[in-house]
């Protein structure tokens, strides 16, 4: 599937995968911005964490409608 992020410069195929990966026993999850985080005991702990950064990153975004012009840059 053809996609683009706001951030993207052109349409891309982006390939989703599982975002949870287990490391000696614990379990972290990939962002988009490269990073691993972690680490979690479960792997429901592991999920249910990535969809609270996914709230977390969606709300900092700047491109969110009704955010005061100050915090827009």
């Amino acid at each position: 599937m053809l996609s683009k992020r706001e951030q993207d410069p052109a349409p891309t195929v982006r390939f989703r995968s599982d975002r949870v990966s287990r490391v000696n026993g614990l379990y972290f999850f990939s962002t988009r911005e490269n990073t691993l985080e972690g680490p979690f005991v479960s792997k429901q702990d592991a999920e249910r964490e990535t969809e609270a950064y996914i709230r977390r990153m969606q709300a900092a975004s700047p491109s969110q409608p009704g955010m005061p012009s100050s915090l827009n840059g």
